[in-house]
């Protein structure tokens, strides 16, 4: 493995790094999924409409032990060079889908790095990278994809994680549903999504070498519940995007809140998860069809 040249113009020259990678939407992830969030749909078979937001359950990574940090996280993320920063986090999204996606589809995924800046921040350097990811599907285009992450440096040995700043969640909304994040459903997510990252189901490691109150909960796990969340409220109802943009962190320590409410046009909606003290985790916007 080679390390990057860690300057904001060394990061450039990775800009445009491209992968492509084929899966097949099988239903056997998708219904797992399916009963580990309790949802009451019939088991997904052939044919079946994937649900949106749930294409993370495939075109998993693939990386063997030596192919991983101490904390589980992959040395090398496809089109995402290695860094020297250790601390790697989902920072939100942007989906935008063109057609939908059957179980038992064939699948191909253009993956392109399109952007990698440095900046400085209350701990430390961070380094923000945006990658964009076209699925096509028998059709056609399937959807657009950017997922924006966010890695940042080690804390100290002895030192808790500083929360970012805080806004307060919305409190005058329609729509309301108390998630209860335990350990369980933290795992059954990291197997299903083949994510390592051990921050998400190893407490002593989350607690005492990364400083966290408890385990972590997947951004990817929050996008995918907030989605599910606005088209329960939405019955019948393509999407055509979303956006997400993460806050802070939610931990198993206790249930969090997912909040919303149309937009006043009635073309879409705005949402948040929201933490055990109210304030935003995560905020989100779709917009229908």
């Amino acid at each position: 493995m080679t390390t990057v040249e860690f300057s904001p113009e060394g990061l450039k020259q990775y800009i445009g790094r491209r992968a492509v990678s084929t899966d097949v939407v099988t239903p056997g992830p998708a219904n797992l999924l399916r009963l580990s969030f309790g949802r009451p749909e019939p088991e997904l078979r052939q044919g079946d409409l994937l649900p949106p937001g749930w294409l993370c359950l495939y075109f998993l990574p693939q990386f063997p032990p030596d192919g991983l940090r101490p904390d589980g996280s992959p040395l090398d993320a496809g089109v995402v060079p290695p860094m020297p920063l250790p601390r790697r986090m989902f920072a939100g999204e942007g989906v935008r889908w063109h057609r939908p996606i059957h179980i038992g589809d064939e699948l191909r995924r253009e993956t392109e790095l399109t952007d990698l800046t440095m900046k400085p921040g209350a701990t430390g350097t961070l380094v923000f990278a945006s990658v964009v990811n076209r699925v096509h599907a028998p059709e056609g285009l399937a959807l657009e994809e950017e997922r924006r992450t966010v890695f940042r440096e080690e804390v100290r040995a002895g030192e808790r994680n500083q929360a970012p700043r805080r806004e307060e969640a919305p409190a005058d909304v329609p729509w309301r549903r108390l998630i209860t994040p335990d350990a369980v459903l933290l795992f059954r997510f990291s197997a299903l999504t083949f994510n390592s990252h051990r921050i998400h189901y190893d407490r002593p490691w989350a607690t005492s070498v990364e400083g966290y109150p408890g385990l972590v909960v997947h951004g990817p796990l929050t996008s995918t519940l907030l989605i599910d969340f606005a088209r329960d409220h939405n019955p019948g109802r393509a999407f055509l995007s979303y956006t997400s943009q993460a806050r802070a962190p939610l931990f198993d320590t206790a249930p969090f809140e997912l909040r919303g409410r149309p937009s006043a046009d009635g073309r879409g909606a705005q949402l948040w998860a929201v933490t055990p003290e109210g304030t935003v985790a995560m905020s989100a916007q779709v917009e229908f069809a």
